[in-house]
């Protein structure tokens, strides 16, 4: 399946030995930058000759420029395309001749040798998984984002969405020195319903609304500056969407926090929204303020099919519908794909494969499995045994299939939601009714 790609790496070791008489001189190791590279870490040791300790420092250059300096301070560093180690600047890594850079401070008498190791890795489309409505200290969370992206990272998760209530403070400040991507982003909050605003470090000036037509405007401004619109917890008991559902948006928050009624009825009014002809994507978000026995960070979690581990590849990747939520990062993933084909996706009339081949991993003994269609529930199983399953089912005379895991939880007592994909559209003929 998928799930298991792993991204392509490659990696090289170049030496370099430095005589004395190259003491106080800057010295160049070049390499290649190979094409679709996503990062780079490069590592080096020294070894001295002699009884002398030797100084070189550490850095880098790109075919123009040089990219990131840190001395003796470091002995490796990462750079990527939108993250970087602190003194190195992240961005496009063009493909041609770089140099890794050395100041040789110190040279013993007998010399020494420069050990450099460098690992490319590359832009691979593969799942990542994240949380994308997540709140700190910038708005009325008790999280620094530090502390956000630490969890995150701990809990292996690849992305997390900074969706602060109203402000865009967080999206300056976010930390740069962590492994987990930081998807800028504001909760447009209003006295009648939430929205996120993903993609973008400001998407408003002013948030301030005073009726519908106000409304409009704010997702006009935001859109226009690029954002991803999603509307979260719709169906909420205490903040539900009461404006009109008409508004422009990309995609709706079916799952926030953890699975209750709110859900149910999020769930039950995206299916209709599927059944009518909307291809609407399904994302989650944890909704996350504070340490709460229950609301936790990637609970629930979403799963990104992605080019890459940047905010335009996980973006991107939701706007296709290549999503799987699941319960928490280590719950049961389930994967549609019908020929090249996968969730989001439309077949088209004259596909030759029209199967849907559903594969799933890390199940639990008991987990009902339900497939979904405009029909309603076409096929249930429960699993006799943990680990995957493999089914199958025809998209024929279908507009669409979708897949549901609910499992049982001890701990709330109740059977829940465990996971829960977007569809495989099939395209209709002009005139023929779902």
């Amino acid at each position: 399946m998928a799930a298991k790609v792993e991204q392509r790496r490659s990696s090289a070791v170049y030496k370099r030995r430095i005589e004395q008489a190259e003491q106080s001189r800057y010295i160049e190791i070049p390499f290649d930058m190979p094409e679709q590279v996503e990062e780079i870490h490069v590592a080096y040791e020294v070894e001295s000759h002699g009884t002398s300790r030797a100084i070189i420092d550490l850095g880098v250059r790109d075919p123009k420029r040089v990219r990131g300096w840190s001395g003796g301070a470091r002995s490796e560093f990462r750079l990527g395309l939108e993250k970087a180690t602190p003194g190195y600047t992240p961005g496009q890594l063009p493909a041609g001749e770089w140099a890794v850079l050395h100041n040789a401070y110190k040279v013993p008498p007998e010399g020494c040798t420069v050990t450099v190791t460098i690992e490319w890795r590359y832009a691979t489309p593969r799942w990542l998984k994240g949380d994308l409505h997540t709140h700190s200290i910038h708005s009325d969370g008790t999280y620094s984002l530090e502390e956000n992206a630490a969890i995150m990272e701990e809990l292996g998760c690849d992305f997390i969405a900074m969706t602060d209530h109203n402000t865009s403070s967080q999206n300056e400040a976010y930390p740069r020195n962590t492994k987990v991507l930081m998807i800028p982003g504001t909760e447009f909050t209003t006295n009648f319903g939430h929205s996120n605003f993903l993609g973008v470090a400001e998407p408003l000036d002013d948030f301030r609304v005073a009726g519908m037509a106000d409304v409009h405007k704010k997702l006009r401004t935001a859109r226009e500056r690029g954002a991803r619109i999603v509307l979260n917890h719709p169906h909420c008991d205490f903040c539900p969407w009461e404006w009109d559902f008409a508004v422009d948006h990309d995609w709706v928050e079916i799952w926030n926090g953890p699975w209750t009624e709110r859900n149910a009825r999020t769930l039950a009014w995206w299916q209709e929204q599927l059944v009518s002809g909307r291809r609407l994507v399904a994302v989650g978000g944890s909704d996350v303020h504070r340490p709460d026995p229950y609301i936790k960070h990637a609970m629930p979690c979403t799963w990104v099919w992605a080019e890459s581990k940047t905010v335009a590849g996980v973006l991107g990747g939701i706007d296709r519908g290549h999503v799987v939520i699941t319960y928490a990062p280590d719950g049961p993933l389930a994967e549609l794909q019908c020929g090249p084909y996968r969730m989001g996706d439309v077949v088209p009339m004259d596909a030759a494969e029209r199967e849907v081949q559903i594969g799933m991993q890390d199940l639990q003994e008991g987990d009902r499995i339900r497939v979904i269609s405009e029909r309603g529930v076409e096929l249930e199983r429960c699993t006799e045994a943990a680990g995957g399953l493999e089914l199958r089912i025809s998209g024929e005379g279908r507009s669409f299939v979708r897949v549901e895991v609910w499992r049982f939880f001890p701990q709330a007592g109740s059977e829940l939601l465990a996971a829960v994909t977007n569809p495989v559209y099939f395209a209709q003929a002009q005139g023929v009714p779902y």
